[in-house]
């Protein structure tokens, strides 16, 4: 039987027409299962939400400042640099825990440990204990930050990956939510339960995956990997098509699955840490996701979300509970604009998106400068209101891409053997990215207040000029499909899959006998 190549020319991927389109994500208890476990490996990005805002929501707690003996500088900066410190520290261990025991277990190991710190932390008696649960934070959370969307990406239904994988990081702001009103709910507990019970709500996703998530299905693209091959195709058919192995779909997936890893381990040998940047490809890849990760951090969002009070003290807004109230809103704010982008991911295209949000980032950006600046000669009350305002409109520009998109832009180029590589290098770009905010920014706004503004301004300038050149659409693709692009007509002449003109029939089972034969050889 001659196969279709698997990449095509077009927007529309070669397994779109054999989706049964009447198989919905809310009409199919398989699917809604699938989901489900999906949901639960989401959650992993709420835990790092809820820990931002929580320092956030922390340092404006008189009772917090008082029992840590109100840090401010460089201590401040440690409490908040401390958790990707420990993110640094486990970056070496997490791509090979990754590709050697699985996704799914290494979600569990990761979860496993951020409870054990946040038990820590809320018991913390010293600035010493709470730095060290926090670091133990980190550590843990890259285990499950690394492996979960890999997983998301891997296991998806096709027709729902991107929007799934996108959502992935835009539920960093559903931990922020709870954070945010959970300090803005205890800051009136007149002891240090006002910051110890947020402290141990931070738990409760970790606490969830390690009870749920050993049941959770495993990387299709992982088993095939390990040679698991009836397993990979069993998990595909459960879940894609109601346990039709023979299913047009499940062939396509499977052959372009194990022709993908096939060509990556003997044609292309595009494995090891040094294939990051042995093919163009490759090279072209690494610039994208290395730039896309600081690009995250460095756009002047890292001003709000770690230092929004210090924000909130130059334009003279001291009272507590609008900060607290500001802080709730915003990111309820951010929710509702980075899910809308989610969902959007394969309708507008993720080079829109990225330049839509660079030009708006941009402009509000500058316009809150302004603001600032007015606000520091003058001292009106409306420029202060204008730069909530702006901050508001700033985020909303941010959500359309850099929330949803930064994770699964990522996973999605990556061909199969790089991608826990390559995403632990995403991973580490943006932990150095963090530290250095989290060190500078406070140091630059007691130095020099909106002036540091400008510095920001000029950069975000940058980023726009940067993904105008670079970024490439890879919009309604499959992974292997997506990965191809970056690699040429070599890529897309080894990945083959079921023919191209195989139609949805779920009476004609005639037509993929020989593959299922194949299958069962294999």
């Amino acid at each position: 039987m001659a196969g279709g190549a698997a990449v095509s020319s077009g927007g529309d991927g070669g397994y779109v027409h054999l989706i049964d389109p009447q198989r919905k994500w809310y009409n199919n208890r398989r699917l809604i299962a699938l989901n489900g476990w999906i949901v639960l490996l989401l959650i992993t990005s709420s835990t790092n939400g809820y820990d931002g805002s929580m320092m956030n929501g922390l340092q404006s707690l008189p009772q917090w400042r008082d029992y840590f003996n109100s840090p401010s500088g460089g201590m401040l900066g440690l409490l908040n640099a401390i958790q990707n410190i420990g993110c640094l520290a486990a970056y070496p261990f997490s791509p090979y825990l990754s590709d050697g025991v699985g996704r799914k277990y290494t979600v569990m190991l990761g979860a496993a440990i951020m409870c054990i710190a946040t038990v820590i932390q809320t018991a913390a008696q010293s600035v010493g204990m709470f730095i060290g649960a926090r670091f133990l934070i980190g550590f843990g959370l890259t285990f499950a930050a690394g492996a979960a969307p890999m997983l998301v990406t891997e296991v998806s239904y096709p027709s729902y990956r991107a929007p799934l994988t996108s959502t992935y990081n835009s539920l960093w702001y559903s931990g922020a939510i709870v954070a945010a009103w959970t300090t803005y709910g205890t800051f009136k507990i007149d002891n240090t339960w006002s910051w110890r019970i947020p402290s141990a709500l931070q738990a409760l996703p970790s606490v969830i995956q390690v009870l749920l998530v050993w049941a959770a299905p495993e990387s299709p693209r992982w088993l095939v990997s390990k040679g698991r091959d009836d397993q990979a195709i069993k998990t595909l058919a459960y879940y894609h098509a109601d346990g039709n192995i023979n299913d047009p779909l499940v062939q396509y997936e499977y052959h372009e699955i194990r022709n993908a890893i096939d060509f990556d381990r003997t044609v292309a040998a595009n494995v090891g840490w040094k294939a990051l940047v042995a093919t163009p490809g490759n090279r072209k890849r690494m610039r994208i996701i290395i730039a896309l990760a600081f690009f995250s951090q460095w756009s002047g969002n890292g001003l709000v979300s770690y230092y929004l009070n210090r924000v909130f003290d130059s334009i003279e807004i001291h009272i507590l509970i609008p900060q607290l109230l500001i802080n709730g809103i915003l990111q309820i704010w951010n929710l509702a604009w980075a899910l809308l982008a989610s969902f959007l991911v394969d309708r507008i295209g993720r080079r829109v998106l990225f330049l839509t949000s660079a030009v708006g980032m941009l402009i509000f950006f500058i316009l809150q400068t302004v603001c600032s600046a007015q606000f520091a000669i003058h001292g009106t009350d409306a420029a202060a209101h204008a730069v909530i305002a702006f901050i508001f409109l700033f985020y909303a520009s941010y959500d359309i891409a850099f929330s949803p998109l930064i994770v699964s832009y990522t996973v999605e180029i990556l061909p199969f053997a790089l991608r826990a590589k390559g995403f632990t290098v995403f991973n580490f770009a943006i932990s150095l990215s963090l530290i250095f905010n989290q060190y500078v920014n406070p140091v630059a706004l007691d130095a020099i207040a909106w002036k540091y503004y400008i510095v920001y301004c000029c950069w975000i300038a940058f980023e726009l000029v940067f993904l105008y050149f670079f970024i490439i659409e890879t919009k309604n693709r499959s992974l292997e499909e997506t990965a191809a692009l970056f690699d040429g007509e070599e890529a897309a002449q080894h990945i083959q899959a079921t023919p191209a003109d195989i139609k949805y029939d779920e009476h004609e089972k005639s037509a993929t006998d020989s593959l299922h034969e194949n299958v069962i050889k294999a």
